[in-house]
């Protein structure tokens, strides 16, 4: 085998053993939520995660997250599809499906989330850079979502998906506003 061959293989080797580590954020993300395990959850970010608004850093980052956990009891964040488009050797992009369920009070929040990440390799491993975090909908789980429902106790932020997919907007572009309104209650912009 040619030298050539060998770093063909092991530069592939590398992309599998790279998506393979991506995927696991994400479920290791689910469970640090799930269990409260909040060092943990914040071990997942690089070490100067951006926090807005906030400031940077872990300690930071686990101050945020320790509050917003606070606002509901249980839960279970059951991580689905999980696309990696990898850049180059130690940055890569994502989207992660994910459907939580959020204990609040007397109700049971359902939200079908995607996550938009942004993902990077140091000293061997892989973290989340930034993860931005969007929602098709939430409603108590005995409940059907009407359109462009979010419900969640105390507000929340307005629901964005599919109408955020840049792809979703040109499909329906050219379909008559009474065809979709023949499938949906949603409004056509939704």
């Amino acid at each position: 085998m040619t030298q050539e061959n060998v770093d063909a293989v092991l530069s592939r080797l590398d992309r599998v053993e790279s998506i393979q580590a991506i995927q696991q954020l994400a479920a290791r993300y689910a469970v640090a939520v799930d269990s409260r395990d909040v060092d943990g959850w914040v071990q997942l970010f690089i070490e100067d995660v951006n926090c807005g608004r906030h400031g940077t850093g872990r300690k930071v980052l686990r101050d945020v997250i320790a509050a917003s956990l606070r606002s509901f009891y249980r839960s279970i964040h059951f991580v689905g599809n999980h696309q990696v488009d990898l850049i180059d050797a130690d940055h890569a992009t994502g989207i992660v499906y994910c459907r939580a369920e959020h204990e609040v009070g007397n109700e049971w929040i359902v939200v079908p989330v995607a996550y938009f990440d942004e993902y990077e390799r140091r000293n061997g491993n892989w973290y989340f850079v930034r993860r931005r975090e969007k929602h098709w909908y939430s409603v108590d789980q005995l409940e059907r979502p009407p359109a462009l429902l979010h419900r969640w106790p105390d507000g929340g932020k307005p629901a964005r998906l599919p109408g955020d997919f840049p792809t979703w907007t040109k499909f329906w572009s050219d379909s008559p506003a009474s065809e979709i309104a023949a499938l949906t209650d949603t409004p056509i912009n939704g």
